[in-house]
């Protein structure tokens, strides 16, 4: 998309006028380097604890089904629950965070975040109920986090610099999911509690509170953009909605998302689950009664998300810098190696867990790591395929919709599982396979991820110079009022 004078000149009203003239003339400075640095380190802290608390409850999941009693499809209510909250919740954060002080919004958040998880682990047998509404409750800390904490980076760094940094944030989603089995499995191993599995998170968190209130600072928005000013007038939430809607790269890239959400959530939610019933199937080990479980398989399902995560992160992030010059729309084609690419591991994982347990974790490898490649390169596409001020919105529209279409279903869905199971409820065995079956859902939906890539494709240079074009000219606009 190309933008005429007439169409730059038309931006100025939500952008230009809002500019304070005398301090751009003075220059102010932009966030010292090593400030904003420590800023990077506090946020990627508190973005692992952020995943790590979404997996905990993975990582001991058997042990909440054996308390509580609780059927497949019942305990994928935990997740679900959680992630429609997050989801829902997203909006508001970003329609809040594109308009007033972000920090502030963060610091609440994680407060009712660590209330609520450590409210959690108190939640008797008798009260499942209340489990899952403090997990809801616990989306609304993430949501702010997730939404917010993305655009503050954006506004303390710029091009490669930026790149980085997002691969550096975005690492912790796969490598924090990973801890999330290794503390909770191995918490609730130590402690013979799996309600201490739920407390170590909100402890952790203090620190990551305390850090980022007094390490942190809150950048102006577009700070890297305008020489440290930032804008600070902003466009109606309706034509935000209207303006990203209209991003092609974007929406192709967010239905991706939700491909890449769904298979991602169902099988970090039920994957630890399915490993530990294969070696029940095959008399491995006895099936769990009574607490504790045998931890091993999440706490080595746990290992391999985090070496995949860190592997797919940096190796998907060095791609996208390296073919980024050489070939516009190289991101969204990286994507579709990802999804596609990690679909017949997926077949292989399903199929052979019943023969052969090293085998199963070689596949699971080869896959989470194509599966990895992804996360830095989508976030750092959606920065710069939208204009900074809109970020947030930008951010929020696309966790609302990946989360609600893609990993708040998801481990809900493939506890269709219990109807499978109830077609042969004598079958010892037909726990696992049911379980195995509904995983059947998963290699498909990574192809149909994978064609939303491929479509984003065909768009992302387009709109990513549009943005530079509008910044540019934005800027000309300025400087050439300034000057008559």
């Amino acid at each position: 998309m190309e933008y005429s004078e007439t169409e730059l000149t038309s931006f100025e009203p939500e952008h230009t006028q809002s500019l304070n003239i005398t301090r751009f003339l003075e220059s102010p400075q932009v966030i010292p380097p090593k400030r904003a640095y420590i800023a990077v380190a506090v946020l990627c802290y508190i973005n692992l604890l952020n995943y790590m608390e979404r997996y905990t409850v993975a990582g001991v999941l058997s042990i909440i089904q054996t308390v509580f009693a609780l059927s497949d499809s019942t305990a994928g209510l935990l997740q679900t629950m959680f992630i429609v909250s997050l989801s829902l919740l997203a909006p508001v954060f970003g329609y809040f965070g594109d308009r007033y002080n972000r920090k502030h919004i963060i610091i609440g958040g994680l407060i009712v975040w660590f209330a609520c998880a450590a409210g959690s682990s108190f939640v008797g047998p008798s009260h499942f109920w209340l489990l899952v509404l403090l997990r809801s409750l616990v989306g609304v800390g993430e949501a702010s986090y997730s939404t917010l904490a993305p655009t503050i980076i954006a506004d303390l760094f710029t091009g490669s610099k930026r790149s980085l940094i997002i691969c550096i944030f975005y690492i912790c989603i796969p490598v924090g999911s990973g801890l999330g089995y290794i503390t909770g499995a191995g918490t609730a191993a130590l402690t013979r509690d799996w309600r201490w599995a739920l407390r170590i998170t909100p402890i952790l968190g203090l620190v990551g509170l305390a850090l980022l209130v007094f390490l942190c600072p809150h950048p102006p928005r577009e700070a890297t953009e305008t020489q440290g000013e930032g804008v600070g007038k902003r466009s109606s939430y309706l034509k935000d909605i209207k303006y990203i809607l209209k991003i092609k790269s974007y929406v192709w890239s967010t239905l991706g998302v939700t491909a890449l959400a769904f298979l991602t959530g169902a099988l970090a939610f039920w994957m630890p689950t399915f490993l530990s019933r294969a070696h029940v199937t095959q008399g491995i080990r006895p099936p769990c009664t009574n607490e504790p479980c045998d931890p091993t398989d999440s706490l080595i399902f746990g290992v391999v998300t985090v070496a995949t995560g860190i592997i797919g992160g940096v190796t998907g992030s060095a791609l996208s810098r390296h073919f980024r010059d050489k070939m516009p729309n190289a991101d969204p084609f990286i994507c579709v190696v990802g999804m596609i690419g990690s679909v017949p591991c997926l077949f292989i994982t399903i199929f052979v867990a019943s023969a052969s347990i090293p085998a199963t974790y070689v596949f699971i490898f080869i896959g989470e790591l194509l599966l990895s490649l992804n996360w830095a390169v989508l976030a750092d596409m959606l920065l710069y395929v939208v204009m900074p001020t809109r970020r947030a919105t930008a951010e929020a529209l696309q966790i609302i919709v990946g989360h609600l279409l893609g990993d708040a279903g998801s481990p809900f869905l493939l506890g269709i599982s219990d109807a499978i199971h109830a077609s042969r409820p004598e079958s010892s065995d037909w726990s696992f396979h049911s379980l195995q079956y509904s995983l059947l859902l998963l290699p498909f939906v990574g192809i149909l991820g994978g064609v939303f890539f491929l479509f984003a494709s065909f768009y992302v240079a387009e709109d990513r110079n549009a943005v530079q074009q509008l910044l540019t000219g934005l800027e000309i606009h300025l400087a050439s009022s300034l000057l008559s």
